[in-house]
This record gives C-alpha cells, sequence and structure tokens, in this order.
C-alpha cells in the first residue's frame, strides 16, 4: 500500500487596474475566515473527486475511495490537509498530476507527520505516537523536567464537583485538558484519567489541576508510546472487549463505560465515557456498555465493507458479567430485564441474525479495564504493555508548515 499526504496552497493575488493603478479595493465580504467557507471548499473538492470516480463513504463522510480493477484508492481529508493511500503506485501518481492540475498543492511525500500524529513504517508494521505533541504539552504546563509517575492516576480515589478551592481562572485547567484530549488519539492508557478531569471543565478546583499533573507526570514517562498497527494481522475478526465501573462517580452515581475493538491484532477503536443515567444493577450497566461497543462493531464493518475488507462472522463480544451474557443470548423478556430501555435490546437482534455473538471473559482477562477505573501500579502495567507500544519516533515532519499538504508510502 502506498500513502501520501497533501498541502493546497493558499494563493493571494494582487489585481492592479490599467487606468487607476495607484487605487485600492474596499473588500465588501471576504469569504475566507467564515463560517461557509468549509461547507464551500468541501463541496468544491468533492465534486472534483466525484467527477474522477471517487465515492463518497456512508460511514465517514471525509473518507473517499475510487476502485479500478483490483485496484483500490483511498483519500482521507481534513480541511485542506489529505491523506492518500493505494495499492499500485502507478495509480495514485496518475491522480496527484489531475489533482494538481486543477489544485494548486504541494506533495509532501511519504507520510511521516499528520495534524500532530508521527508515523514510522517498517516493512510489517506502522507505529503511530504524539511524542511531539506531548512534548509541547508538557512544556506548555512547565512540567518537562518534572518527575515521570508509574500511573495516570491513584487507585480507588474519585474526584468531586466540590473538592477543594475553587480555580481563580480555569484558562489554563481547560487548555491542559484539551491537549490531552487530543493525546488519547494514541495513547488510550490516558483515557479513563482524561475522562474524569474533563468533566470539570467548566468549574475546576485545585484538586482537579493536581490530577491534571499527575497525568502529565504519566505522560513524561511514557513519551514514546503509542499504537502499533500490523500490515499481516493474525486473523481478520472483530473482537470486542467491554468493562465497566458500576456507579463510579461520587456525584451522580453513574457507571464508566470501557471497550476496546480489534481488527484481528489490531486496536482500531477505544472509549471511556460516562454513561448518561444511572443503572440500577451492575448487569444492566455492563448490557449498555455493551450495547455501545455493540453499535460502534456495526459501523467498522460498514467501513470495512467500503474499503473491501472483508469481515469474519459472527463479531465476538467479551463481558465479564454472566448476567449480561445471558439476557443478550435470551430473546424472552423477564420482569428483570423490562425495566432495560428497548434500544439497548437490538444486541438480542443482532445474537439471533447470527452477527454477533456474546462470550464471557473474566475480569483478570479483560484489558478493557484500564478504561473503567483507576488500577494498582502492577495490574495497571500489565495491561499497559498489552495496548500501546515504545519506539523511538522520528521527528521528521514535525516541524510541518501551516498549509495544505499530500503525503504518501
Amino acid at each position: 500500500m502506498c500513502s501520501y499526504m497533501a498541502n493546497f496552497r493558499r494563493r493571494f493575488t494582487c489585481l492592479n487596474h490599467p487606468q487607476y493603478p495607484h487605487d485600492v479595493c474596499r473588500l465588501i465580504k471576504a469569504l475566507y475566515g467564515l463560517k461557509q467557507v468549509p461547507r464551500a471548499w468541501f463541496t468544491r473538492f468533492s465534486s472534483f473527486l466525484s467527477s474522477y470516480g471517487f465515492v463518497q463513504s456512508r460511514a465517514d463522510n471525509s473518507l473517499f475511495t475510487f476502485k479500478c480493477g483490483t485496484h483500490i484508492i483511498v483519500l482521507l481529508l481534513y480541511v485542506d490537509d489529505i491523506v492518500l493511500t493505494g495499492s499500485d503506485p502507478t495509480l495514485l501518481q496518475d491522480f496527484i498530476q489531475a489533482l494538481g492540475s486543477v489544485f494548486d498543492l504541494k506533495d509532501l511525500g511519504h507520510l511521516h507527520y499528520f495534524l500532530g500524529i508521527q508515523v514510522q513504517t517498517t516493512t510489517t508494521d506502522v507505529h503511530l505516537s504524539q511524542t511531539k505533541y506531548a512534548y509541547d504539552s508538557l512544556k506548555r504546563a512547565n512540567m518537562v523536567d518534572c518527575k515521570p509517575c508509574s500511573t495516570p492516576v491513584a487507585a480507588k480515589t474519585s474526584l468531586s464537583a466540590n473538592d477543594g478551592p475553587l480555580l481563580s481562572s480555569p484558562i489554563e485547567f481547560q487548555a491542559l485538558v484539551g491537549c490531552l484530549q487530543y493525546l488519547t488519539l494514541t495513547q488510550l492508557d490516558i483515557s479513563f484519567a482524561v475522562n474524569n478531569v474533563a468533566q470539570f471543565m467548566a468549574s475546576p478546583h485545585q484538586p482537579h489541576l493536581l490530577a491534571i499533573k499527575r497525568i502529565l507526570q504519566y505522560i513524561k514517562g511514557s513519551i514514546t508510546h503509542g499504537l502499533l498497527l500490523h500490515s499481516q494481522p493474525v486473523h481478520s475478526r472483530i473482537l470486542t472487549y467491554s468493562d465497566v465501573d458500576w456507579a463510579g462517580c461520587v456525584d451522580t452515581h453513574r457507571s464508566t463505560t470501557g471497550y476496546l475493538i480489534y481488527h484481528g491484532s489490531n486496536l482500531l477503536s477505544w472509549c471511556s465515557k460516562k454513561q448518561p443515567m444511572v443503572s440500577k444493577s451492575s448487569a444492566k450497566s455492563k448490557y449498555r456498555a455493551l450495547s455501545r461497543a455493540c453499535a460502534e462493531t456495526i459501523w467498522l464493518s460498514y467501513m470495512f465493507s467500503e474499503l473491501g475488507i472483508a469481515t469474519q462472522f459472527p463479531i465476538h463480544l467479551y463481558c465479564n458479567n454472566v448476567n449480561t451474557t445471558y439476557m443478550a443470548a435470551n430473546p424472552v423478556f423477564h420482569a428483570r430485564t423490562r425495566h432495560i430501555e428497548l434500544d439497548y435490546n437490538f444486541i438480542r437482534e443482532r445474537v439471533a441474525l447470527g452477527s454477533h455473538q456474546v462470550r464471557f471473559r473474566p475480569s483478570v482477562n479483560q484489558p478493557a479495564d484500564l478504561l473503567t477505573k483507576g488500577l494498582l501500579k502492577p495490574r495497571h502495567l500489565l495491561l499497559w504493555f498489552k495496548l500501546v507500544h515504545p519506539l523511538t519516533p522520528s521527528f521528521r515532519g514535525g516541524c510541518v508548515k501551516q498549509e495544505s499538504n499530500i503525503h504518501y508510502t
């Protein structure tokens, strides 16, 4: 597969009237910088792709695919930056030339750096990390020389909305939370900790700021870690692990959902999020988490079908609650389950269709436990080594300028 990145240049033209060379024009309305600009630009660019033969993905509007015989080109667009990959280098070069004939673009070559994510490729693997972005976040918080911490959050501790004194200005707190949220793109081991502090954005207190500094200390010790994707996974089945911290929030008593979704041996999607309502039982909270993970697997299967990737069915959903597995497989409603909302019961339909299969997995072998609560150091390290991988990343492309670009491999 070949991947490229491109960046469209912004051009400014100065027009001189031959009869009035010293006069200037007053701008009545500017297009650049207005709210309708992204929509207008996306419409213009997607129209060109459609005329070339690309098909817009229904699962992701920014994803386009072009198929020519057995070959395929995949284009991902983010504003005026695009990532281009495909199975035939000649086909890719032909498209880049056609794209350059219509738009003014700059070819940045092989993909090394895109939107703060550093990419290192080998013959068999792709490593994604945010080392430079993490370093910039530490520098912004004046914690470059801080002492590393072994876990992002202390075990068996919960933050409350009324803990400690109120911060005089929440701006620093909110800026650091935003930086940490973007870091979870490749460092999923901080997802729960970041989700926990992000709940106090409106009115942060002193303990919440201390919790952020602990996360940054943890990042200092794992700054080169990221996701490792294998080009040839062991198998192509979608595997999902879901877990819940029942009533873990001390203020609302809501549960925290955590799930991991693998395609073969590659981790593709994960989530750590507080549930929108209180669950009366642990089985109900785990059933809700299983439902959310099931919906994500359906979306991924649609995405794979558009990319021409075959999905093995049934999709396995692993849960560490026996009652939840029975509830999902049993098509009969009982008095103890009738209070569960009907929109969560589509899992039963999926199980009946044979597209999904719910299986029990003991808590000791549940990797999604890392996304639901703070863990002790031995347990955290055990799961941490399974999910993120260290690699000394290259800083090539780390100073990509703020203009539009095109990347490839």
